[in-house]
């Protein structure tokens, strides 16, 4: 099992982080427009998940009223796991087809990382691109602890 690459997104669809560990085939394309191929197919398919679903998306976690719906798709080569917040920031990771769900990997991304790195550090501009270096070394370092995570696989 392994992690391929994992995408930060703003609200608006800004690409605020992107990291790779295991990504064997690219695009093709300039990262730039990779990000937008990503952002709009993960709009589009939060759109079709929330108009198609039989029931309410909307459930209580924690005492709180969250929007599920959209958790993970998988094709035939890996596996895409999402994330939103309320604030709007998407953590988006592709992993192989052995993982099973990482929800809370993904908000222990977002919470323990980019929250109290970025987003509570007044050096880092919210909404551009993140410049942090200990964010970038502490994420890797994170990615490469999780039990799914295998050097040996590329």
């Amino acid at each position: 099992m392994t992690v391929h690459n994992l995408y930060l997104f703003d609200r608006n669809g800004v690409c605020l982080h992107y990291s790779e560990w295991h990504r064997k085939k690219q695009a093709g394309i300039p990262k730039e427009e990779e990000y937008k191929l990503m952002y709009g197919m993960l709009f589009s398919i939060r759109s079709f998940v929330s108009k198609m679903s039989p029931l309410d998306m909307y459930a209580e976690s924690e005492g709180k009223l969250r929007k599920d719906g959209f958790l993970a798709f998988q094709t035939s080569r890996y596996k895409l796991h999402y994330y939103e917040t309320p604030t709007g920031i998407k953590v988006v990771m592709n992993t192989d087809l052995g993982v099973g769900p990482i929800r809370d990997v993904l908000h222990h991304i977002y919470s323990a990382l980019y929250v109290e790195l970025v987003v509570k550090n007044p050096l880092c501009p919210l909404g551009q691109t993140v410049q942090s270096e200990l964010f970038r070394s502490r994420l890797d370092s994170y990615v490469r602890s999780l039990p799914f995570f295998s050097a040996r696989a590329g």
